[in-house]
Parts: C-alpha cells; structure tokens; sequence
C-alpha cells in the first residue's frame, strides 16, 4: 500500500500534533506501507535547522515534501482575521495541484480543508479528527458535513468525537473508528536512577518533584495546578515543563499576582527530553479543565500516555476524556478546576506509598495497549 500523509505543519514544531504526525508515519511505515509525508514549508526561527528525525527521536526515515504556502506570519505582515485562513487556503491549493494526480492508495489528512478540495476527485480520502469546534458559522459546518460524507473513512481519538459525529452529524457508525493517542514504549525506558535524572536536569534531590508537561493553554488547566501551591508543603516543588514564550510569561504573571511559591517553570524541551523529566519526578499531573468541551470530551493527551509509560503515579482530572482511558485503579481522579482538590490528591499519593505503587504498576500495564504501531495496525485493518 502507497500512503500520502498529508498535513499543514510545520516539521518540526513546537507544537504537539508534530510528534504525533512524526510517530504515526513511522508506525505505518513500521507496518510495510510506503509512506510519504507532505507537509508546510514554512519558517520556523527555532526549529527550522533541527533535522525532524534526529528531534523527535526517529529510527526510521522517510520523504518529506514540503508545499508553498503563503503565511503572512512568516512574511511579518499578520493581519487579524486574515492570516490563519489565507495560510490554510493557500496550503489547501498548493496540497489539491500537488496530489490531484497521485497515484497513492491512500491520502491520509488531518486537514479538512485540504480534504474538502480532494474530496471533488479523490475517493480514497481517510481524516484523522482531534477536535471540534461546533461554530456558528454556517459554511464551516456545511463544509464538515460535505466532507464527512465524502471521505473514504473517519479517525477519531475520543469516543466523545464519536458519539458527536454519529449523533449530531449523521454520520455512519460504521464509517468511524476510535483510536487514541499512543506513546513509544521504548523511548520511556531509562537505565538512569531518579537522582541521576535531577542531577542532569539540575532538579533539586531533597523536594517531592509534582510534574507537569505540555502547552499552557487554560483549558489544560496549569492555572489550578500552580494554585494548588498554596495547599502544599514547603518540600513540594511543582515544576512545569512546556508551554509557548507567551503562554510562559502569562503564568508568570499570574503566579506573581497570586503570590504563589514553590513553583518552577522549566520552559519548552524537545520532545526526546522529555522522559529524563519524567523519570526524575515523584508524582505527574494531568489537570484538565471540565470547563472546556475539547478538554472535557475531545481530547486524547499524549502526555496522559508518556506519563503512564513512565511508571509514576498520575493525579488527573475526572473529566469523560481522561476516563476513556484513566480510572480509580491505575490514576488518582479529582475534581477539574478545584486547585483545593488536586492538591488533595497529590498529598494521598504522597503519603501513601502503598497507592502510589498500585497506580503506577497499573497504568504500566495499560499502556501497553496504547503503542503506535498498534495504533498503526488498527487505523490500517480499519481502511484496508
């Protein structure tokens, strides 16, 4: 099978889909499909030397193409309101002239717009859905239901996206299939100690480490997280790593209004970084907010499975979401959006050694079921 991944991404990026579209190829090409990715050409000031391989911790390689697109971003002339779609637009012409004539089996997209062009010729069109935002703008929704009834087969990470697609949109139930996020066991296995991990991340060895990886949008919930603080003792040390420039200096700025201690922000790592930090923790965190519909029905945290990987006990919010795959026996769930709460459940996990290997052990071997070539192997037994 000749398989086109075709994604408007930067490769690398900051951003988590890049690992997760870096991994999934591999894991198909892991599987004997011949795979191309298809991507941005876009600038990145940081990234744009890194080789994506080598970033993200790649054994296996593949071709990358990179389309034109036109980003005012880029080019320092950001227009709001106009910038994000002429970017989209533009990728979605450049993607339709490039692959209208391929020969591939399969055209795989996170892209619906990208989709919606190919759609008109292509009929072996497979789309990933992560999220939905149910707009009030009618075109956007004329265009998802024209696209969900045109495209060969449907991805979902949650079965929240599941049940909106088949209950609101009408959309086939045997034309969707549920596939979470997944992680790369062997990438979390680490012959260091945890001091040995502090000792190279520069983390302190005499403080309870409360871990938290990822981007800082609200809907993550970090603000309860660092709030949460004010309930902890003074050998607790919440440490973040993760999070955009911007978004950092915004919780900095909170953390200050709210006269918070005991809080350090690491900043963003690449992602091959990211199990030394883990593996030099004492308790992970994944607070998200019940507040939000993308955290609370849509969302598959790749973090929620890294963490799992890494063998620590996880404190998490009791959101639909998370118990797709989380529960009372491999996690510690609390309510979202309740700083008082969540540092209730790291203070059980602290003081009860018995919990915390229990959640551990059995996170460890749940995950095992969630790799990405089985992933791989789903996603493809369910198109072939």
């Amino acid at each position: 099978m000749k398989m086109i991944y075709l994604e408007n991404a930067r490769i690398p990026t900051e951003k988590a889909h890049g690992l997760q579209i870096m991994k999934m190829v591999e894991a198909f090409q892991g599987q004997g499909v011949d795979v191309e990715l298809v991507v941005a050409k876009r600038a990145n000031n940081q990234l744009e030397h890194e080789d994506p391989f080598n970033y993200y911790g790649l054994k296996k390689r593949f071709k990358i193409k990179k389309l034109p697109l036109i980003d005012l971003v880029d080019l320092g002339l950001s227009i709001k309101g106009l910038s994000v779609p002429l970017q989209n637009t533009s990728f979605a012409i450049s993607a339709f002239f490039s692959l209208l004539f391929s020969k591939a089996d399969i055209i795989y997209s996170r892209d619906e717009f990208s989709l919606f062009l190919l759609s008109f010729f292509k009929k072996n069109l497979v789309f990933e859905l992560h999220t939905f935002t149910e707009s009030k703008k009618l075109y956007k929704m004329i265009l998802f239901k024209f696209l969900f009834r045109r495209v060969k087969k449907i991805v979902v990470i949650t079965k929240g996206l599941q049940g909106l697609l088949e209950n609101q949109l009408g959309v086939s139930q045997d034309k969707i299939v549920v596939s979470a996020d997944a992680v790369d066991l062997k990438q979390f296995v680490i012959s260091k100690t945890r001091k040995e991990c502090r000792d190279q991340l520069g983390l302190p060895l005499d403080k309870n480490i409360i871990l938290y990886t990822g981007h800082l949008f609200g809907w993550k919930g970090v603000n309860r997280l660092v709030e949460s603080s004010s309930y902890l003792a003074d050998n607790d040390l919440i440490v973040i790593v993760g999070g955009m420039e911007h978004d950092q200096k915004k919780l900095n700025k909170f953390i200050s209004e709210k006269n918070l201690r005991n809080i350090l922000i690491v900043g963003y790592k690449p992602p091959k970084d990211i199990p030394v930090y883990l593996k030099a923790a004492d308790i992970l965190v994944l607070p998200n907010s019940g507040k939000n519909k993308i955290s609370e029905h849509y969302t598959s945290p790749m973090k929620m499975f890294e963490y799992m990987a890494a063998n620590k006990p996880i404190v998490a919010s009791d959101i639909p979401s998370i118990k797709e795959v989380l529960n009372s026996d491999n996690a510690v769930l609390v309510a979202p959006d309740d700083s008082s709460a969540l540092a209730d459940g790291i203070k059980n996990i602290l003081s009860n050694e018995e919990l915390a290997e229990k959640v551990s052990q059995n996170a460890y071997t749940t995950v095992q079921d969630y790799t990405w070539d089985k992933r791989a192997k789903k996603v493809l037994n369910f198109i072939s």
